[in-house]
């Protein structure tokens, strides 16, 4: 304590206690440098100093280059972002067109090429195929950045374990990654580099590191460049969902007929499904797949909370439905006819989007195709490789069904409706009447059925035959043709002239090349079905010949006025007078009245045909009308090889029987445009055993005749 310094006196605390004396004050004391002493390692550690300076190393070393490939992940990042282009010119990115086929009234039944149904946003889309596609494809969508590292982690660890490369299989992929293949990491499709747009496709597909790197950094680019949303948008239309559907809303519409606005939670769910293998899950190639893969995306939907239980067990059971035209999957073989009818730049080609308007009846289609499935089932063993081909057509020449094949719903298959060259036998037999009927023959006019010797100059006499090997002496040239006699055709052929016959026949439409010899008569020039058909169509529509068609015209999608018209085209020049064809018909009548065609009958109905069949029955035909449809029926081997019993008036008539009743269910009977004979315009009768067949080859002739008939 101090003293009181005015009395001198000690304070009370110092009295009581003892003055206490002063403390000096403290002087500050100078800082010593230190003494740097060399610090002592032990063994161990001059045992760790490599590897310590060596982790050092390599942390200052790591912490540079991270800091370096970040630099450059940002500026790959920022330059994708910077070269986006808007949303709108990324939604459709087909290198082709698509073209839309419609029946006679107007209704869709068959696609052809990419189909891209518009530009559908996903604001716009069902909320229910949203979030279908959300919760299938990528859950984390609205919280990534483009890359999800635990996805990857997670598809490299199940890669693994199944023993795949790391890259192989599962990738992890968001939804912005998969965007990003789709845009084919911005690289667009040049014709010189690749020749198709699938090998296109195929090298965007190709998974490498380098690619894999890329990917990332363009995808994080797409999420700088884009909101969410727009990512979602592109990926909902250029998706390709099967059956040349690109995008959910061409998917929605080739499968269900409506919107994709418009969807249900089980369509939704299909739709989505289709995106794991969309060939393999499409509903239009198996159901069952379909619908198995829908229940999954049901299930993660219900999972995620998209759905209540109550909605998700409603979808499963009461799966979604294909639509009326999905389900019918109708005329593929005469849609593939139909796409060579129009130039290849509006339908193999087109890199438009294109509407063709066709004579096809899907009411009629449909009756085909089960007519030819229930003689097959009905007559054919399983195991049988028979093949058959029906053509329905019009007077004119408008083709209203036609089936190439037994996969009645086959497409870009070999079509034997059009493309298999066949002999058609006997069925080429009403040319040579008609070319006599024209020339004012009668069909009661006599003909003599008699064993007959044609003179082959360097090969001796040849002596065709009947089928039946028997003659029947003399008989009117009606019997003649219902009984399918070879000796009065080829005897009528010969009175006529064999060249004039050929000229009749060529402008009825059989372009194929013509025998020059007897053995014309007997059918023996290949021809196709559509063609033998169109000739036959000529007879029904009183003698002009017709140009088969099936398109009505061709347009832009959402283009009034047609590109293409081929309106009132089937009606070519007359061929034969319309008083010949009428008389012909009548003959024709009498083929399934009482000939070899009566298996053909359909009570109540006047109908006229004529059958034919080959030798060894190769080729089996039956060929008719009545008044208002032809219909043609091939039947035979697709490698030539005979057949077992089976000739044009059995199993082709019988299909035939079957496809005309069907067509004409429901219809009042009308009767066939024919006239009946009158008396015969000739005294004599028509016979001669002194002809000639010059240049023909007698062994030729006679393995002609080795089956030909009926």
């Amino acid at each position: 304590m101090a003293k009181n310094s005015k009395t001198g006196k000690p304070l009370v605390a110092d009295r009581r206690y003892g003055a206490t004396p002063e403390q000096p004050k403290p002087t500050k004391r100078k800082r010593q440098p230190r003494k740097r002493t060399a610090r002592r390692r032990g063994l161990v550690g001059w045992l760790l100093l490599p590897f310590t300076w060596t982790l050092g190393l390599i942390l200052r070393l790591t912490w540079k280059l991270a800091l370096a490939v970040a630099v450059l992940i940002a500026v790959g990042v920022l330059y994708f972002a910077s070269q986006m282009p808007p949303i709108a010119q990324l939604v459709d990115g087909r290198t082709r067109g698509s073209v839309t086929l419609l029946d006679r009234n107007g209704d869709v039944f068959a696609w052809r090429g990419d189909q891209f149904g518009g530009m559908v946003t996903s604001e716009e889309v069902s909320q229910y195929l949203h979030d279908a596609v959300v919760a299938t494809e990528d859950k984390r969508f609205y919280s990534h950045f483009g890359i999800s590292p635990r996805g990857v982690a997670s598809a490299v660890k199940i890669n693994l374990s199944e023993g795949r490369g790391p890259l192989s299989g599962n990738g992890g992929s968001t939804i912005t990654q998969q965007t990003a293949k789709l845009l084919c990491l911005g690289v667009p499709y040049d014709a010189e580099t690749w020749k198709t747009e699938r090998a296109y496709e195929d090298d965007c597909r190709r998974t490498t590191l380098w690619r894999k790197i890329k990917e990332a950094i363009f995808s994080m680019g797409m999420e700088v460049a884009y909101t969410k949303d727009q990512i979602l948008t592109v990926y909902l239309n250029r998706a390709y969902l099967g059956a040349g559907s690109r995008g959910f809303e061409a998917a929605a519409q080739r499968y269900f007929g409506k919107s994709a606005a418009d969807v249900d939670p089980a369509e939704a769910a299909m739709l989505a499904g289709l995106l794991k293998a969309p060939s393999s899950y499409a509903p239009t190639s198996s159901m069952d797949r379909a619908v198995a893969r829908a229940n999954v995306v049901i299930g993660l939907m219900e999972e995620q909370g998209y759905l209540t239980p109550q909605q998700a067990e409603d979808a499963r059971t009461h799966p979604a439905q294909l639509s009326e035209a999905a389900q019918a999957r109708a005329g593929g073989y005469f849609a593939d006819w139909v796409m060579e009818q129009g130039p290849d730049f509006f339908t193999q080609d087109t890199t438009e989007d294109v509407v063709i308007r066709t004579t096809l009846d899907q009411r009629i289609q449909t009756a085909t195709e089960s007519a030819l499935l229930s003689i097959f089932d009905a007559k054919l063993k399983p195991s049988s490789k028979a093949q058959a081909a029906i053509i329905v057509m019009s007077a004119d020449g408008a083709v209203r069904a036609m089936v190439g094949g037994r996969d009645v719903r086959a497409s870009g298959a070999f079509n034997r409706a059009t493309q298999a060259k066949r002999q058609p036998g006997s069925a080429f037999k009403p040319f040579i009447y008609a070319t006599a009927l024209d020339l004012g023959f009668s069909p009661n006019d006599i003909i003599d059925d008699q064993p007959l010797t044609i003179n082959v100059p360097g090969s001796g006499p040849w002596r065709p035959d009947n089928y039946d090997h028997r003659f029947k002496g003399p008989i009117t040239l009606t019997q003649a043709l219902y009984e399918s006699r070879n000796i009065p055709a080829i005897v009528l052929s010969e009175e006529v002239g064999r060249e004039l016959v050929r000229t009749v026949a060529q402008k009825f439409g059989i372009a194929s090349d013509l025998a020059a010899g007897p053995a014309l008569a007997l059918g023996v020039s290949e021809s196709t079905l559509i063609e033998m058909t169109g000739a036959y169509a000529g007879i029904l529509n009183g003698g002009s010949a017709v140009e088969p068609y099936g398109l009505i015209d061709l347009r832009l999608k959402g283009d009034e006025s047609p590109l293409m018209d081929n309106m009132g085209t089937g009606m070519q020049e007359r061929v034969i007078q319309q008083k010949a064809a009428r008389e012909l018909t009548y003959m024709m009548s009498q083929v399934v009245a009482r000939g070899t065609g009566t298996r053909a009958q359909i009570k109540g109905w006047e109908l006229a045909g004529k059958s034919g069949t080959t030798n060894s029955s190769r080729d089996a035909w039956f060929i008719g009308f009545n008044a208002d449809y032809v219909v043609g029926v091939w039947m035979g081997y697709d490698d030539n090889s005979p057949m077992t019993g089976v000739t044009g008036g059995g199993l082709p008539a019988e299909i035939w029987q079957a496809t005309m009743s069907r067509v004409v269910a429901g219809e009042v009977p009308k009767p066939l445009p024919m006239d009946l004979p009158g008396p015969s315009s000739r005294g004599g009768m028509l016979a001669d055993s002194g002809i000639e067949a010059d240049g023909q080859i007698l062994d030729v002739l006679n393995n002609i005749l080795n089956g030909l008939g009926n």
